[in-house]
């Protein structure tokens, strides 16, 4: 019955995850494959913004290989359509049913509650985990093809990186729709937890007195540490990690007890 449920998840949302997959992977192709035509007028980008905006962007640094990756694939638009797939697909694993009439049929099979909940999640987690990675698989074809001076490792720790920005949300829209079972809800709250969390990121270097605010967003732990530039950072991945357990082990037991709207 455990995998019965993994696959029927597999199966209704086969056509979303394949979308997303081939979108993400021409995105990062496309980004990463201009890397060569980009650099003639880099410079000229590079002192056409004031330092704040490139500093609020993400993108400081556009000559390097390192940099022009964080600025085009890492920065804001990877990570932006990664999280978006994550929260979409997290959302199907109860509110979606739930909302639409179609939970009290999932749950009339043999198996609890919180069984039903941690294989819903797990089945949407794995097909997030191959689509996070993919900008990594990507990057480790592209770099050496359009002959970008950047070691592998960094490229994967910055993968890894976004793996686990995407499960931390996954986290965060599993326990919402879990303790709510609306799909609105799901999509709403995450998302605007995920701008004030990048905000937080993006004015914690450009406001006075306002570095504080970097620990308290999951992209400081992500892109903050500059893997591109400094490799593996095993204690900021831990972090999103750790919140990405803890909010989905916190979503199971909510939604075992809540009154469900079937």
């Amino acid at each position: 019955m455990a995998l019965a449920l993994v696959r029927k998840t597999w199966r209704d949302d086969r056509r979303a995850v394949i979308g997303w997959a081939v979108g993400i992977a021409v995105f990062t192709a496309v980004y990463s494959g201009f890397y060569a035509s980009f650099q003639g007028a880099a410079d000229l980008k590079q002192t056409a913004l004031p330092p704040d905006v490139l500093e609020f962007l993400g993108v400081a640094d556009l000559v390097s290989p390192a940099g022009y990756l964080q600025a085009s694939v890492f920065s804001l638009l990877g990570p932006l359509l990664v999280l978006m797939c994550a929260v979409t697909l997290t959302a199907r694993t109860i509110a979606a049913p739930e909302e639409g009439g179609a939970l009290e049929l999932l749950l009339a099979n043999p198996v609890s509650r919180a069984g039903f909940a941690l294989r819903r999640l797990g089945a949407a987690a794995a097909a997030i985990t191959l689509i996070a990675a993919l900008p990594w698989l990507v990057l480790l074809i592209t770099v050496p093809v359009v002959g970008m001076d950047l070691p592998l490792s960094h490229v994967s720790a910055a993968g890894a990186g976004l793996i686990a920005l995407a499960w931390c949300f996954t986290g965060v829209a599993f326990l919402v729709g879990a303790a709510t079972g609306r799909r609105g809800t799901v999509l709403a709250v995450t998302g605007a937890i995920a701008v004030a969390t990048y905000m937080a990121h993006a004015l914690s270097g450009i406001i006075d007195g306002a570095a504080w605010l970097r620990w308290l967003s999951p992209f400081h732990y992500f892109i903050g540490t500059d893997p591109l530039h400094t490799g593996w950072h095993p204690g900021a991945l831990s972090v999103l990690v750790g919140a990405a357990v803890l909010t989905a082990a916190a979503g199971i037991p909510l939604f075992d007890r809540r009154d469900l709207g079937v």
